[in-house]
């Protein structure tokens, strides 16, 4: 069914839809059977039970689509990823299963710094046509909103050009892209003797520098015993802080450093990891407000035993959000739609709560307040599934259910509505 009329109050209404709305504090998935949604330039404008429109649909819209019966979402939203880098680091998986130490591969010139010489030799159009490819995966699943960290780079020019291919990707493709600098990913080889080095060119240079280029929403670090302690980190987070940018925070992973409290403490978007995180760490994002992002596929990969501290979170009352964390290193995936299951099966979610996580959460954790809920007013970015119910989304793992998306209130895909 398609009908195009004059003098319509909205742009396009879809029928014939099961909506799961997300919507915080409603009942399994919020969701709305036998719906209807309509969208007014890139915004909702309204959603609802079809029986509740106020007129009939074809005096109400522009065009009227069906959406055949389909379930309806919001648009998914990856909130961790290093899409961006150059290289591959295959043969090291190899190597580990051949028994391997992460330790002597990286005395090989393996690990981290293989990735780092293979991102700063590769041109910004190298970055944007190899990210492309693994984007492309992502958002076949519904994905509409992708964050990506730099942090391959370690040196002000490399960084940017990180960046810089980032931001392209939104150009090109159709997402929106949300950026982190990532500088404290790592300590670079030319300051592999003088780390407090490090530390004050990314606080007096780097920092103010990505922040004057615009290229950057946030700036990210990694705490922890292997990468940057909590002092280093509150030095790095002050230097955030007077540049103007919200923080974020890898913490929690191998060890408790503290480092979720010190986020905390700036009011910090998100801490990710998070496997040892404490009951202190808890209570203080429960009281910051902040996003814990859990990253099941890095704990897969890694072939880590301990899980993070799902009921105390849910305890807390702690939003909790999944992303894909698609890196070269501990985390080589290409599905979100597998993180709703392994963050099922291995972190003890429920269905809903791994929705809510790529949802709403996902969008907290990127401080995006238009998106992540069916809801008037928010931005009509929705995707659509061949699924039963919502859970399936969880349940099915290997396959794609995703029909279509609408980004901004445009269809992208040929099945998202006939």
């Amino acid at each position: 069914m398609l009908r195009r009329i004059m003098g319509s109050v909205w742009d396009a209404l879809w029928v014939d839809i099961n909506l799961a709305t997300m919507a915080p504090d409603a009942e399994a998935y919020g969701a709305i059977e036998d719906g209807a949604l309509a969208v007014a330039g890139e915004t909702i404008a309204w959603v609802g039970r079809r029986a509740d429109l106020p007129g009939a649909p074809a005096d109400l819209a522009r065009i009227v689509r069906s959406g055949g019966g389909r379930w309806v979402t919001p648009g998914l939203i990856d909130c961790h990823t290093h899409l961006v880098f150059g290289g591959d680091r295959s043969r090291e998986f190899e190597l580990r299963l051949e028994g391997a130490s992460y330790e002597a591969i990286a005395r090989a010139g393996g690990g981290i710094a293989a990735t780092v010489a293979a991102t700063r030799a590769a041109t910004e159009d190298d970055l944007v046509e190899a990210a492309a490819r693994r984007l492309k995966s992502l958002l076949a699943e519904g994905v509409t909103t992708v964050e990506i960290k730099s942090g391959y780079g370690l040196a002000l020019e490399a960084e940017l050009r990180m960046l810089r291919a980032a931001r392209r990707l939104g150009q090109r493709l159709p997402v929106e892209i949300r950026t982190s600098f990532l500088g404290a990913h790592a300590v670079p080889p030319e300051f592999a003797g003088d780390r407090a080095a490090y530390v004050e060119l990314l606080c007096t240079a780097m920092i103010p520098a990505v922040a004057a280029s615009g290229l950057a929403d946030a700036v990210d670090a990694f705490c922890e015993t292997i990468a940057f302690s909590t002092d280093e980190t509150r030095r790095i987070f002050a230097a955030a802080a007077a540049a103007g940018l919200p923080v974020k925070l890898h913490a929690e992973q191998l060890s408790d450093s503290g480092g979720a409290a010190l986020a905390a403490e700036f009011g910090a978007l998100s801490v990710d990891h998070l496997e040892w995180l404490s009951a202190e760490g808890v209570a203080a994002l429960a009281r910051s407000g902040t996003v814990a992002v859990l990253l099941p596929g890095a704990n897969y990969f890694l072939r880590e035993t301990r899980r993070p501290p799902v009921e105390a979170l849910r305890a807390a009352g702690v939003p909790i959000a999944i992303a894909s964390n698609c890196n070269p290193g501990s985390s080589p995936c290409l599905s979100l739609l597998l993180m709703l299951s392994m963050a099922c099966t291995l972190f003890r979610l429920t269905p809903e709560e791994a929705l809510a996580g790529v949802t709403r959460n996902a969008a907290r954790a990127l401080g995006l307040a238009d998106r992540g809920v069916l809801a008037p007013g928010l931005r009509a970015d929705f995707a659509f599934w061949d699924i039963p119910q919502p859970a399936a989304l969880a349940y099915w793992f290997g396959g794609n259910p995703c029909a279509g998306i609408v980004r901004g209130g445009i269809p992208v895909g040929s099945n998202c509505a006939r």
